[in-house]
């Protein structure tokens, strides 16, 4: 026989579960805030202007450097090293492309 409406047992059983699904919620809520917090902690303001044009720098140093290479046949920016001096143009300019990672407009 079903329950009806009426009966102080069915009413209670049903806040009870309506109660623990508000908690659950609530609690859902508050670690989603609290998790949204924390990234917006690590993400505190713009960037330093210093790392910027350090960053744009080895950029634009890596280029050259590649360029220089290839320009005066292998003689400059260090000719001890030969074609490594493509590696080493490629690496500088790869660390500025990484630095662009943390990079806060």
């Amino acid at each position: 026989m079903p329950d009806s409406p009426d009966k102080p047992e069915t009413t209670a059983r049903a806040s009870k579960s309506a109660d623990k699904a508000l908690t659950k919620n609530k609690a859902a809520k508050a670690r989603s805030k609290a998790k949204k917090k924390r990234r917006t902690r690590k993400a505190a303001g713009p960037t330093p202007q210093w790392y910027k044009y350090l960053m744009f720098g080895l950029m634009v140093v890596g280029l050259l450097w590649i360029i220089v290479f290839y320009v005066t046949q292998g003689l400059y920016p260090v000719p001890a090293l030969g074609n490594w001096n493509i590696l080493v143009g490629f690496g500088v300019a790869i660390t500025g492309f990484l630095m662009t990672l943390r990079w806060r407009g």
